[in-house]
């Protein structure tokens, strides 16, 4: 059994983790809270522009355009696709980054012809030990995610996509479904699919547009700042997953060491009360010793 001193000097510095764990449990509260009013602030500005795209989809239903027709006619395993990886910068976060970089492999099976742009450094770190050939990869962007850096990462796949290298522009990230459970996504960044702008009921668009000076060079115009509000929205609940998984993982450490202080201290208790018990009973012994001389 560890002598009272060694139990002593490992309550310690349990003691001292658990302080460390709650900071950080609190550190990304507050981030997390941070990034969801962030992306309130953003998200009417995409919305607006999303509800533009379907009003043109409502006067021209039939709009031919590469940001709606590349890759139509060629079949899944032959289309050459983009995947945006999005994974955190750091670990302690439970099984955040494992989650997305699994469904991430297991979307890669669709098809040899790829290209790879990975965001966050464990992401790169992962890809880059397990030999993958990584076209781009993003730094610093997932601790702070910006429309800058979302508008960089767009103008990258949109660049790719209009020089007709890709046929397919996916991002894998980390999707929020409730306070206590966070799933790895995918999402078809390009082509837009017309079935997610038409209106959803008859007559819903019924103002008369003009365009100048026509109407792709309006679509063109447009796409890429949605295409840059969809990765913006990416970045931003996968930062808030990174965060709220950080917090469960600190909640469960610093539950478990005090845990382990309450173990420690009753061994601790034990202890001391056995040497104290050993002190008395060596006591009564030397003094009986004393007497029968």
């Amino acid at each position: 059994m560890a002598s009272s001193k060694e139990i002593k000097n490992r309550m310690s510095g349990i003691s001292d983790t658990m302080k460390i764990t709650n900071a950080m449990y609190m550190i990304s509260s507050s981030k997390l809270k941070k990034a969801k009013e962030d992306l309130e602030k953003t998200e009417p500005f995409f919305y607006e522009q999303q509800n533009v795209m379907a009003a043109i989809l409502g006067q021209i239903p039939d709009l031919d355009n590469m940001y709606f027709t590349r890759g139509a006619g060629v079949v899944d395993k032959d289309k050459r696709r983009a995947y945006i990886v999005i994974t955190a910068d750091k670990g302690l976060a439970g099984a955040y980054n494992h989650n997305v970089l699994k469904h991430a492999e297991e979307r890669f099976i669709e098809g040899d012809n790829f290209k790879l742009y990975v965001v966050g450094e464990l992401g790169r770190q992962y890809f880059a030990r397990a030999g993958y050939n990584m076209d781009r990869a993003f730094n610093y962007t997932v601790q702070n995610p910006t429309l800058h850096r979302a508008r960089v990462i767009a103008r990258q796949v949109i660049t790719d996509f209009e020089r007709d290298l890709i046929d397919e522009v996916d991002i894998i990230y980390t999707k929020m479904e409730n306070a206590f459970k966070m799933v790895p996504a995918r999402w078809e960044l390009l082509p837009l699919k017309k079935r997610d702008y038409l209106p959803k009921e008859k007559g819903q668009y019924e103002e008369i547009f003009s365009y100048h000076p026509n109407v792709d060079a309006v679509v063109n115009h447009l796409v890429p700042d949605i295409v840059t509000g969809y990765i913006y929205g990416a970045l931003v609940e996968a930062y808030a997953c990174e965060q709220n998984s950080r917090m469960m993982a600190m909640q469960s450490a610093t539950d478990n060491a005090r845990e382990m202080l309450h173990d420690l201290n009753i061994a601790y208790n034990r202890s001391r009360q056995g040497a104290i018990t050993q002190e008395i009973t060596e006591v009564i012994a030397g003094a009986m010793a004393q007497k029968n001389k």
